[in-house]
């Protein structure tokens, strides 16, 4: 996976919890305070910058190194995937894997009962994406395996590109399930007995297979790369907010009225700022220019965030 994406669109989130934050005194079943989430998150922002640092050190992959990969060297349950190669497939992976990530926030904030504390919860879901990030990012930083393309003739130029040997863990799955999940147990926590929870942890549960899914047509992980990425996303996806829950019990009927312009506000900025900051990273990549999100509060104790461009000397 492409390391920043993920960080952008969640730390986009903090330009829409402007409006929510008016309404901080709504209900929630979760317990969380700034001055001590802020402080975790950017550890965690931390911990993924330093993987990333750890990735662009990596030693790449010569053509003797490729010369020597055998596919019966690869357990028989990956096996299967050694050699596919797919732009498409890849393409295909991006479009469920990022659009997850910008939609998760966009639901949440039509979702009536979460409305009231939509800026906690947008909280939750930066620290949430950010403790995947940094065991994603510290993992593939130290763990070299071979994508599977390797194992046969085509990925032309990436062949021999820094990302050659980022198979484990996989990052698109993980990433994805994480928010997918994470939308599902705050759905539960904020929908006590609702009928359609059953649907919902479906729905979570079956994004990040597709994405997996096309992971592995893309030639980018091995099988057991997208199982472990799933396992590791799904478990952080309702740990963390499940970490957060008070012993109160949630009321939705004292929830105070949704209002559609703030959840439209919300949305927009959101998947805006998502998108332009994701083309101006497929623009970047590879010039040595990162971008990455920024957070905190002002001296009214509102929320605020955006996104700071770096340029490594």
């Amino acid at each position: 996976m492409k390391h920043c994406p993920t960080l952008l669109l969640a730390g986009a989130l903090w330009l829409s919890t402007g409006p929510a934050a008016r309404a901080q005194q709504a209900p929630s079943p979760y317990t969380t305070r700034f001055s001590v989430e802020a402080p975790i998150t950017a550890g965690l922002l931390g911990l993924s910058a330093t993987g990333l640092l750890l990735v662009q050190h990596k030693r790449t992959a010569t053509d003797a190194d490729l010369a020597a990969l055998d596919r019966a060297n690869i357990p028989a349950l990956d096996r299967f995937s050694a050699g596919r190669f797919s732009p498409r497939a890849q393409l295909v992976s991006d479009g469920f894997c990022y659009g997850t990530l910008a939609l998760v926030p966009a639901l949440l904030a039509f979702q009536s009962n979460v409305h009231g504390r939509y800026g906690q919860v947008a909280g939750l879901y930066l620290e949430t994406m950010s403790s995947t990030a940094a065991l994603f990012t510290l993992t593939v930083g130290t763990v070299y395996r071979y994508r599977p393309y390797l194992y046969g003739p085509e990925g032309g130029e990436l062949r021999h590109g820094p990302v050659a040997t980022d198979s484990f863990f996989g990052g698109h799955t993980a990433h994805t399930a994480t928010a997918t999940f994470f939308a599902a147990q705050v759905f539960h926590d904020f929908n006590p007995g609702s009928k359609a929870q059953p649907y919902v942890w479906g729905v979570a549960a079956a994004v990040p297979a597709v994405v997996a899914y096309f992971r592995v047509r893309a030639g980018k992980h091995f099988l057991s790369d997208n199982l472990v990425g799933y396992a590791v996303g799904a478990t952080v996806g309702v740990l963390v907010p499940r970490l957060h829950r008070n012993d109160t019990v949630f009321d939705p009927a004292l929830v105070p009225p949704q209002r559609f312009r703030d959840s439209a506000v919300g949305v927009g900025v959101g998947a805006a700022v998502g998108l332009v900051a994701l083309h101006f990273y497929k623009r970047l990549h590879g010039t040595g220019v990162s971008l990455g999100p920024v957070q905190g509060a002002n001296v009214n104790g509102y929320a605020y965030g955006g996104v700071r461009f770096t340029r490594a000397l």
